[in-house]
């Protein structure tokens, strides 16, 4: 299926490329690989701001990762110019702004992992990594960066 298709089934729209909150770019390709910057969670277009273990629980970080995914893929879109040529998700690295008891890190990125693979099928398959974290920039919950293989 087309990627685009599927997002649209999905009712997801992509945003625009975030500006950067400081001294970096959104994305790198180097040969066949895009490297996404990191883009923390953001609510009604403010940093969605929380402690998971504190004041946030495990499915409201899932859906601050969801929402993240979606930005990630609005920056993929500019890096690559059509989602259609990426031919594998590489890998998520996500840092989780939670306690030092919280210990479902894994779980609030698979709101990240689960849509991806949603839109892209066994492309969207990939390693990851998933801390704990003791803060994030501007107090956000969740923040996730993106390799992308593409042709």
């Amino acid at each position: 299926m087309n990627v685009y298709d599927k997002l649209t089934e999905l009712d997801i729209t992509l945003p625009p490329v975030a500006i950067p909150a400081a001294a970096y770019v959104p994305f790198i390709q180097t040969g066949n690989l895009v490297f996404v910057s990191g883009h923390i969670a953001r609510k009604d277009g403010k940093p969605w701001v929380g402690q998971l273990g504190r004041n946030m629980g495990t499915e409201e970080g899932k859906a601050a990762a969801r929402s993240i995914a979606i930005d990630l893929m609005g920056t993929l879109h500019v890096a690559v110019g059509d989602l259609n040529r990426v031919t594998r998700i590489v890998k998520l690295m996500s840092l989780v702004n939670s306690t030092g008891d919280f210990t479902e890190q894994h779980l609030v990125t698979n709101g990240a992992s689960e849509l991806i693979g949603q839109v892209f099928g066994d492309a969207g398959a990939h390693a990851r990594s998933a801390f704990g974290v003791a803060q994030i920039p501007l107090g956000a919950c969740v923040e996730i960066e993106m390799i992308a293989e593409f042709v």
